[in-house]
């Protein structure tokens, strides 16, 4: 694996066993780093948790974000609903991460924001099936513009209520791929 990524062994191994002490990597019996299939328990009590750490980082959000950061996430969102428009699904994932890790860089809350990247990092390999049903047809306006007008106006009850929504509905996908599995 160096060897295709053109780096040395030891920052291989280290990445690697990082990997794992985040749990998006398992060692198997053989000693191989392998991506662990997720459960469907293990996916609701993940889900559940982010409700509650990103429910926390948003309602923060909405007491502590600068103009400027609020101002990024509504950049970010801009971004996504052109990739929902043009259907490029794998680039609106990737801008969705960000749009939720900057939602709690937002929120102040460095220790939380830790947490939630690697409940983050643990979906990671089932994430490409967030969108596999497309976007959902009862998002309009979406979540994510609930949320910023929340931000704007300080208020941490829908800001709060915004991403629980965000959470639950959106990653309706996911657990149907998982329960398909």
């Amino acid at each position: 694996m160096s060897e295709k990524f053109g780096i040395s062994m030891t920052p291989m191994r280290e990445a690697l066993l990082r990997l794992v002490v985040e749990k998006a990597m398992v060692i198997d019996g053989r000693g191989t780093v392998i991506v662990p299939e997720l459960t469907l328990a293990q996916l609701l009590e993940i889900r559940a948790i982010r409700m509650d750490l990103e429910g926390n980082s948003a309602a923060s959000a909405a007491r502590h974000a600068t103009s400027e950061e609020v101002d990024h996430l509504e950049s970010l969102q801009e971004r996504i609903s052109i990739c929902h428009a043009s259907k490029r699904f794998e680039d609106a994932v990737h801008l969705n991460t960000e749009f939720h890790l900057a939602l709690c860089s937002a929120g102040h809350l460095p220790i939380t924001r830790e947490i939630v990247e690697g409940l983050w990092v643990r979906c990671g390999p089932i994430l490409s099936h967030l969108y596999d049903a497309g976007v959902p047809a009862d998002w309009d306006p979406h979540p994510h513009i609930r949320i910023i007008e929340a931000l704007r106006r300080g208020d941490e009850n829908a800001a709060r209520g915004g991403i629980q929504y965000d959470i639950e509905m959106g990653g309706r996908g996911l657990l149907d791929y998982v329960r398909k599995g």
